[in-house]
């Protein structure tokens, strides 16, 4: 009855049993896994997004494939203003980053094509393939005191029916940046090998690392390039369902991509009005919202290292941007056993790394946006229950 690609494991795991169990009973929990940014006491201007929301334009529908031109045009804007003019023509307005992942993967394969992901990343890629029926092939990230790309088990995982590779540039969770000569490496595989590429940058306003900087990923029109990103991290605005792909690439391929595109998008018009005729006041929202999150980033950040020094028994690994921290606990458990103990021990919520892709080692991912009066307590019960 059911479609095989929809048959994933959904029993709840011993870890979720227990946390529901513990809220049912009214146990007082520190959580670290909180990444909603609408729950974290940051400040919008409230005013001005309900009056940009309620605008009388709301109520008429102009059905335009790649979304409406007020809107397109305040993305190109936010992309001048970081440095990376871009025209409002090659950009496309999605419901969301993982529409426009969807949209994307439906563009370039046929059932069965491969798209190569970074591991460990966002665990969302997967029913995102599975949907789309694509196989999803995994290149690994490597740690030394610091991520890179794996360049050499990439290039070893391309086959004939690789059709892109997919960059999270900072990456969810390591917090890593994608370098100028990992660009350059990927640039020259995909035209040696003719795939895409699909850079995912909705955390790219984030970066906190002493030497890193915030930049677009530009292949300079080598390769055929879509670029995701969107309201959800930009703004602290995921409520207001809001993405898009900008396409940038050779010019046979990019008008064909772009044509190819519009016809998906036409066939979806998902984007809702009163998102885009709110636009130009969402985007502008992330001037007052992201110096909030990055001094609190910062902020947690410091505290988190000033914890972690000396004989602490927990450290963290290096990262550039993003709004999360992986913590390395010692190897005498997995990491779902410390989350599970943790949790029962001194009631704080963490995330067990397998669930972004460490495969047998005992990390634990937690976010770094939680307010103060969350996150420094449950730091310190975490090195004392783990000491």
């Amino acid at each position: 009855m059911f479609s095989a690609r929809t048959d994933w494991p959904t029993a709840p795991t011993q870890l979720s049993r227990r946390l529901a169990s513990l809220r049912r009973s009214g146990a007082k929990l520190l959580d670290l896994t909180e990444s909603n940014p609408t729950r974290c006491g940051f400040l919008y201007d409230e005013e001005r997004i309900r009056q940009a929301v309620s605008s009388p334009e709301i109520m008429s529908y102009d059905p335009v494939p790649r979304g409406l031109r007020v809107a397109r045009d305040a993305v190109a804007r936010y992309y001048e203003e970081i440095g990376t003019p871009t025209s409002a023509d090659r950009i496309f307005l999605t419901s969301s980053s993982s529409e426009a992942y969807s949209w994307c993967f439906r563009l370039l394969c046929e059932p069965g094509d491969e798209i190569l992901a970074p591991q460990p990343s966002y665990p969302l890629f997967s029913y995102l393939a599975d949907l789309a029926d694509v196989k999803l092939t995994h290149y690994p990230l490597l740690y030394d005191n610091g991520w890179s790309i794996d360049i050499e088990a990439l290039a070893n995982a391309i086959t004939p029916r690789t059709k892109a590779v997919l960059l999270v540039s900072p990456n969810n969770p390591t917090g890593s940046v994608l370098t100028s000569s990992e660009r350059d490496m990927l640039v020259r595989l995909s035209l040696r090998n003719d795939f895409a590429v699909i850079a995912d940058e909705v955390f790219l306003d984030y970066i906190w690392g002493e030497d890193a900087r915030a930049e677009t990923l530009n292949t300079r029109g080598l390769s055929l390039t879509f670029t995701i990103s969107g309201l959800s991290k930009m703004s602290a605005l995921p409520q207001m369902k809001l993405g898009w792909i900008v396409v940038r690439g050779p010019v046979g391929p990019d008008a064909a991509a772009a044509a190819r595109l519009e016809v998906i998008a036409d066939t979806y018009l998902s984007a809702s009005t009163p998102a885009q005729v709110a636009a130009p006041v969402l985007i502008e929202q992330r001037k007052l919202i992201q110096p909030q999150i990055l001094d609190r980033i910062r902020q947690n950040v410091a505290y988190l290292d000033s914890k972690l020094g000396g004989d602490s028994p927990v450290s963290r690994l290096q990262a550039e941007g993003g709004w999360y921290a992986v913590l390395r606990a010692p190897a005498s458990s997995t990491d779902d056993e410390w989350a599970l103990f943790l949790l029962e021990t001194c009631g704080v919520q963490v995330h067990p790394g397998h669930l972004f892709g460490f495969d047998g080692e005992a990390r634990l991912v937690i976010s770094l946006i939680p307010p103060p009066e969350v996150f420094r307590p449950a730091v310190d019960r975490i090195i004392e229950a783990v000491r």
